[in-house]
């Protein structure tokens, strides 16, 4: 995941100015910028809500879309500004904040030839995590690099787990189709699997349940290895976490690269002698 201090602006003045007003918030003017992209986002994430209201659609219809045109506009010019004042521009296009900020522009687009994916809008909310680097607590997004990193390294096991749960629903759906003989919501093997995984994750909606006797104590063993089979993911991110926090990774002060062999002396990136990170829990 790129980050944004790893980004380079152009080389030419104005370029450089506007770099350090769009990605920095180290100045009066972009503290200013930063403060209205969170007032745009919020204003547009409440239009969308009040546009799926019936009776204030059909009052405000008119002023919704008019605001929405007008944040669009803005946040479309921030969006290409971005891209011109970087010199590695790829870097911020398919990086994380990147993606965000061209998905909070695209569902405007779609909606002039489809109208339903206008509420897709409400992705514009993921901006807010540039609240971070306003407020100065970069250190939190920190604390998300390193969750993700544990997730990253803990992906193996993960996929494991959830071919095991995929294969444990399907079997258990067959049954309870077997056992109920077409009664109840267990009409077919797919309704049957749906009702498995709704109880092997205890989220019970009730909107399918056994009629059986030998149905309900299938249905009892299956509750109760929930609760147990839910615990598996948990515990395994908090291991690689634990383990990543004793350990402590490596990291390059010099560009910022985390993706650091355990025996490596020197970054495979800009080739700079790297230490352990100790930044503290």
């Amino acid at each position: 995941m790129e980050r944004e201090h790893d980004f380079i602006p152009e080389r030419k003045k104005w370029k450089r100015q506007l770099f350090r007003i769009i990605f920095k918030s180290d100045t009066r003017l972009g503290k200013l910028f930063d403060l209205c992209l969170l007032v745009l986002i919020f204003l547009s994430t409440f239009i969308v809500m009040m546009e799926s209201v019936d009776i204030y659609d059909a009052k405000l219809h008119n002023l919704f879309v008019i605001l929405e045109i007008i944040i669009t506009a803005f946040f479309t010019v921030e969006y290409i500004l971005r891209i011109i004042t970087l010199k590695n521009k790829k870097a911020y296009i398919f990086s994380f904040f990147g993606i965000i900020d061209f998905l909070a522009i695209l569902p405007f687009y779609l909606s002039l030839f489809f109208p339903i994916t206008k509420y897709f809008l409400i992705l514009r909310m993921l901006r807010m995590l540039r609240i971070f680097r306003i407020l100065n607590l970069m250190d939190f997004m920190n604390d998300g690099y390193f969750i993700i990193r544990a997730l990253k390294h803990s992906s193996r096991k993960i996929y494991i787990f959830l071919l095991f749960l995929m294969i444990f629903s399907v079997i258990i759906g067959s049954m309870m189709f077997m056992v109920e003989g077409h009664r109840d919501g267990f009409e077919s093997i797919p309704q049957s699997i749906y009702w498995a995984v709704v109880t092997v994750t205890t989220v019970g909606y009730g909107d399918v349940s056994p009629g059986t006797p030998l149905g309900k104590f299938l249905s009892i063993l299956l509750m109760l290895a929930g609760y147990s089979i839910i615990a598996v993911p948990t515990g395994i991110v908090t291991a690689e976490m634990r383990n990543k926090r004793q350990n402590l990774e490596k990291v390059c002060h010099r560009c910022g690269n985390d993706d650091i062999d355990d025996d490596a002396r020197y970054c495979k990136i800009c080739g700079e002698k790297v230490v352990k990170d100790i930044t503290p829990e």
